[in-house]
């Protein structure tokens, strides 16, 4: 007993208070991680933007004239901002709904099936949420901007 208690352990290290200036932009997050940081800012830019939704779908199915109205906001253009601009905002929108909605999906996954959830498993699914979710957006951002 005395020899166990006359040996030394080494020293594990200390992890104090993390420097944000110095510390943070040198740490490399883990895709999954990654994708959970923007299921959160999707979530919350699909909040911010829920006036902008509720118009557009009121001025979409409300009549002709008010869809001619709210087409000629992207295409010229409405409030002094420029047609561009109302389409990345739309753009924006498109990309929150649809990595909202495969990393919810994600989530709800590895949520019910307990078994497949692993530390490789989080990085394809996280991956192939990402490269989906982009993808859809640079598809119908295509379609947005008009080149096909």
């Amino acid at each position: 007993m005395t020899e166990l208690a006359s040996t030394q352990r080494a020293k594990r290290p200390e992890f104090r208070n993390i420097n944000a200036f110095t510390d943070l932009p040198s740490y490399r997050l883990p895709l999954a991680a990654l994708v959970s940081i923007l299921h959160r800012v999707s979530g919350a830019i699909m909040f911010i933007l829920m006036p902008f939704i509720i118009w557009m779908f009121d001025t979409s199915i409300s009549s002709d004239i008010s869809f001619a109205r709210f087409k000629s906001a992207f295409n010229l253009g409405m409030l002094g901002v420029p047609g561009f601009l109302w389409k990345l905002v739309a753009l924006a929108l498109i990309w929150a709904y649809l990595h909202h909605f495969m990393a919810g999906i994600r989530h709800l996954w590895m949520d019910t099936s307990h078994e497949s959830v692993s530390k490789s498993f989080g990085r394809q699914s996280a991956a192939v949420t990402l490269i989906l979710s982009i993808g859809l957006t640079l598809v119908l951002g295509a379609k947005l901007f008009g080149l096909y």
